[in-house]
């Protein structure tokens, strides 16, 4: 009995985990574990449904997987259609399980042509669906079960087969059993590398405490300098043409940082005035950066951007347009590629092009040209800019580190003692396009090959906070 038990918990344990990889293989095409967290913890009536739901429909299936293996041992293949639910039920799970503002490639691949942010609860009712139609089957299956048992009491029946577990089954318990392992492993090697389990982890072997650890301050003052990051860009007009074409509703960029004690002094006419004193990045005003340059690679034309992947049946769907919400349209995927904000010679923007494919952000997976965040539209503004006045390729990559140090400190603090520490190497000598290639900048390659390593030396790190959101 106990080894029937064993028998059929492995079979749903083995097909839930299988679902769950399927599931996050989905989410990794354009989001990650880290995003979902990220962009919805602080929205808790869509967050935890969110997990609930996600995680019943894993459960179901496999609970659905084992009882249809022991209704095929005991009578055989069902005799009625009813079991495609599960398939239908996976499929819906599999499409509503990507990132709910940034994920929608695989509801446009199947027809949904405005992905989740057509949904009033955006993705949420998909995900009840999914799990309906996990339950359903399985509501079905019991019914089956117990009129097939009825019926055989009755005599009108084949007779059932002995379902329970028997000696000839040990060869399939044990490769259950071995697979079971094996899924658990590739499914633990594959979330360490997001970064909010890679920093869980750390946390738990790092003496946080450490306050005045002198690498740690040395690394600090070169990644974030107390008195800021000194561009060589400028704004021009180009904040001025954002709120003349509506990018920017001036009324609600200014009520959103009234709500949060006002603009500093040397950004108080920024939507009004242009500005031709290069751009002082400081840890106080690098959020407002982010909006301002935000609004910039979202509007900003460039020929190129027919080819970018947000250019397509998702368009509004992404953090980056459906989540700018400060303009005059309603979605922000109305301006995109819109003005000519920043005139371009052809060469300036294949230059932008080119630096902007090979450039990532810690948030996710995706290069500055897939601007499907807000830190992605926001880089490509600021190259757009520097490109435009005349900065050379090594500049421009080392603008964007700083920039992106500013806006993701927690994961570049850490990058740079990567560095130190591992190769003897100061954050002002790394090569910008190392530190900002898919090794270092993505989500999954810095929990990989950075947040991993630096787990692994301890009293190196103080609990620091400070990784960029993508909302405005």
């Amino acid at each position: 009995m106990a080894k029937t038990k064993l028998f059929y918990s492995l079979i749903g344990i083995a097909s839930s985990l299988a679902f769950f990889l399927v599931l996050y293989r989905v989410l990794l095409f354009d989001s990650a574990i880290t995003n979902i967290i990220t962009n919805t913890y602080d929205t808790p009536l869509y967050f935890w449904p969110y997990v609930i739901l996600t995680l019943g429909a894993i459960v179901l299936f496999g609970v659905n997987i084992s009882l249809l293996v022991y209704r095929l041992r005991k009578f055989g293949p069902p005799r009625f259609k009813t079991q495609s639910g599960t398939g239908l039920g996976s499929l819906v799970g599999i499409a509503a399980s990507a990132c709910p503002v940034c994920g929608s490639t695989i509801l446009s691949a199947i027809g949904i042509a405005g992905g989740l942010a057509v949904f009033p609860l955006q993705g949420l009712e998909l995900k009840a669906l999914s799990f309906g139609l996990l339950a359903l089957p399985l509501w079905l299956m019991r019914r089956d079960l117990k009129k097939l048992d009825a019926d055989c009491k009755k005599g009108i029946c084949p007779v059932p087969s002995d379902p329970s577990f028997k000696k000839k089954d040990h060869p399939w318990l044990f490769g259950l059993i071995a697979l079971t392992v094996v899924l658990v492993l590739i499914s633990w090697n594959m979330l360490k590398t997001e970064p909010i389990i890679a920093k869980a982890l750390s946390e738990g072997t790092v003496n946080n405490q450490i306050a005045n650890n002198p690498i740690y301050n040395e690394v600090l003052a070169k990644v974030l300098p107390e008195r800021g990051f000194p561009s060589k860009i400028f704004l021009r007009d180009s904040i001025v043409k954002l709120v003349q074409n509506g990018v920017i509703d001036q009324s609600k960029f200014e009520a959103i940082y009234q709500q949060r004690g006002g603009l500093p002094a040397e950004l108080k006419d920024v939507l009004s005035q242009s500005s031709y004193r290069p751009i002082l990045l400081t840890r106080e005003n690098a959020n407002i950066y982010v909006n301002l340059l935000w609004a910039l690679g979202l509007s900003n034309y460039m020929s190129t951007n027919k080819d970018s992947p947000v250019n397509g049946k998702s368009l509004f769907n992404f953090a980056s347009t459906g989540g700018w919400n400060i303009g005059k349209e309603e979605n922000g995927g109305a301006y995109f590629n819109k003005f000519r904000i920043v005139e371009l010679t052809p060469g300036q923007e294949a230059l932008v092009t080119q630096i902007a494919k090979n450039t990532y952000r810690p948030c996710c997976n995706n290069s500055t040209f897939f601007q499907d965040c807000n830190h992605g539209s926001a880089l490509l503004g600021l190259l757009q800019l520097g490109a435009s006045q005349g900065l050379t390729e090594d500049e421009l990559y080392k603008e964007a580190l700083a920039f992106n140090s500013f806006w993701f400190p927690q994961n570049y603090i850490q990058t740079a003692l990567y560095f130190k520490v591992t190769k003897n190497t100061d954050w002002d000598k790394v090569d910008p396009k190392v530190a900002l290639g898919a090794d270092y900048s993505t989500g999954s390659g810095w929990g990989k090959n950075v947040q991993t390593e630096i787990a692994k030396i301890p009293n190196l790190i103080p609990q620091t906070g400070g990784s960029g959101g993508c909302g405005v």
